[in-house]
């Protein structure tokens, strides 16, 4: 049974930064391609980050230069630093894994940035 588990979200200021983890179990993580999504209410699920096996990463416009994806394969975690968050960035954040033509998801964390 594939399992992704988020950890680290919350309440940060604007300006501030906040680092999400994701330990994944069940899949063979080495070869898998990582990512985080995003989606605030009523909005669509967007991508955030993505990286390879190889661990080349891949950003959107909205956060490229805020954000870094990460992977430890040795320890089956994949991290996002976030910095220079703003109110724009507040929404439930997702990890992603794909492999063999499949997709898994975590159950989310939510990320408010107020003041």
């Amino acid at each position: 049974q594939v399992r992704l588990v988020e950890h680290g979200g919350g309440l940060v200021q604007p300006g501030g930064s906040l680092t999400l983890s994701c330990a994944a179990s069940g899949i063979n993580f080495p070869y898998a391609r990582m990512g985080w999504y995003r989606q605030a209410p009523g909005n669509q699920r967007e991508l955030v980050a993505t990286i390879t096996f190889g661990g080349t990463p891949n950003y959107p416009l909205s956060v490229k230069g805020r954000f870094t994806i990460s992977r430890n394969n040795a320890e089956n975690t994949v991290q996002l630093q976030m910095n220079n968050l703003n109110s724009a960035d507040t929404a439930v954040y997702y990890c992603n894994g794909e492999i063999a033509g499949r997709t898994y998801w975590g159950q989310g964390t939510q990320v408010t940035v107020s003041s």
